[in-house]
């Protein structure tokens, strides 16, 4: 533990970095945002399209949108956690990282860093051009070395946590992952580079009890995600939304038109 204060105010304040700003500098105006009752009722039934009646009128929207769709963008929106994020430095496997930004969607991370120092990213996994893709929902922050991303973490409030095998790692289920954490993870052979553990605040391991003593760098992701899901649900942070209004509104209509 290095001892230092965080607030959650701090990260939701910082995670605007993910957000766009070209729609306030183009001066498009933008919509209210999903109430708190809509929130909570969530997105409404489906309805079976064989059954609609036929010469409906055409729809005049750029990107039109069920209420449905809507409901359910605000109701994912609501849950994000701004103060939880994922550092993949030089992980050059794409059907890794696609795995990772499925887990990533799925407890409600917002963005994700990227550093890459020897591999390139894998081509095409960050492309929101797949339909299926969790590509599209997670914002991307790429930094050109590993203290560049760690002193821009810190900036934001966040404790860096490294994933590693070594005699300071805490275990896994004995860490703390309510407070606002970036968990770093490493390449598939390699593994967190000697300067990213280093220069983490603090290293994390998975127990296991088998004679391979390491996971799959998606499969380790994924088990710390949702051991923060767990520990974030018993203290109530997917109750209330986190961003605030203004950012997302903004990331509502971005998402409407993915």
């Amino acid at each position: 533990m290095n001892g230092r204060t965080h607030s959650n105010s701090d990260a939701r304040t910082s995670q605007s970095r993910f957000v766009g700003q070209e729609r306030e500098q183009n001066g498009e105006e933008t919509t209210v945002p999903m109430s708190a009752t809509e929130l909570e009722t969530g997105p409404p039934a489906a309805t079976d399209r064989r059954e609609l009646p036929k010469g409906r009128p055409v729809k005049t929207a750029r990107w039109p949108r069920t209420e449905r769709r809507r409901a359910r963008i605000a109701s994912v929106l609501g849950r994000r956690q701004p103060d939880l994020t994922v550092v993949l430095e030089n992980v050059h496997d794409p059907h890794n990282v696609s795995a990772v930004l499925r887990s990533c969607d799925a407890v409600g991370i917002l963005g994700v860093h990227l550093v890459y120092t020897v591999e390139e990213p894998p081509r095409g996994a960050f492309a929101r051009t797949t339909s299926a893709s969790a590509a599209k929902w997670i914002e991307y922050a790429r930094h050109d070395s590993i203290p560049a991303c760690y002193a821009a973490l810190r900036a934001e409030g966040f404790t860096v946590v490294a994933t590693a095998l070594t005699d300071r790692s805490r275990d896994l289920y004995a860490t703390d992952l309510t407070r606002p954490a970036a968990l770093v993870f490493g390449n598939e052979i390699r593994g967190v580079s000697d300067e990213a553990l280093a220069l983490a605040d603090e290293t994390l391991v998975i127990p296991m009890m088998g004679m391979v003593q390491s996971l799959n760098i998606s499969v380790a992701c994924a088990v710390t995600l949702y051991e923060a899901l767990r520990q974030r649900r018993a203290a109530g942070h997917y109750d209330v939304p986190k961003l605030d209004e203004r950012v997302r509104t903004a990331l509502r209509e971005d998402w409407l038109k993915r």
